[in-house]
């Protein structure tokens, strides 16, 4: 069985696909990037204010499926430039702990939607 989730709290998705599936116990996020859900505007000026609305909409969607970043066991990390690397990682550190953090990939990519700095997604698990 497969259940879309949907919230008004984290950026509509930008083409044909859903913010999140329910797939049995098993959530998937799809990939989150810095637009505010209040206003629809990409915010990117500043790249920790940037990871911090990224996680935040991924903790939004989570939220609405009933979850919390504790059920989250793997997330994927696309960045435009791994300069970038370690503001990014220190604000993701303050979101997961390290005892506990999910298994992840960090991605340097040509260029992600909208020209943003930093997209994430993840996978979460009811238990």
């Amino acid at each position: 069985m497969k259940t879309v989730i949907k919230t008004n709290n984290a950026p509509a998705p930008i083409g044909p696909y859903n913010q999140a599936i329910f797939a049995g116990n098993t959530l998937y996020i799809s990939g989150q990037i810095a637009i505010d859900p209040a206003t629809g505007e990409l915010k990117i000026d500043d790249l920790e204010k940037e990871t911090i609305l990224v996680l935040e909409n991924l903790k939004a969607i989570l939220t609405e499926a009933g979850l919390s970043l504790e059920n989250v066991v793997k997330t994927s990390i696309f960045i435009s430039d791994m300069n970038n690397f370690g503001k990014i990682n220190e604000v993701y550190s303050r979101y997961f702990n390290s005892d506990k953090a999910p298994a992840r990939e960090t991605v340097e990519v040509a260029n992600l939607p909208k020209f943003v700095n930093v997209e994430i997604s993840a996978i979460a698990i009811k238990f």
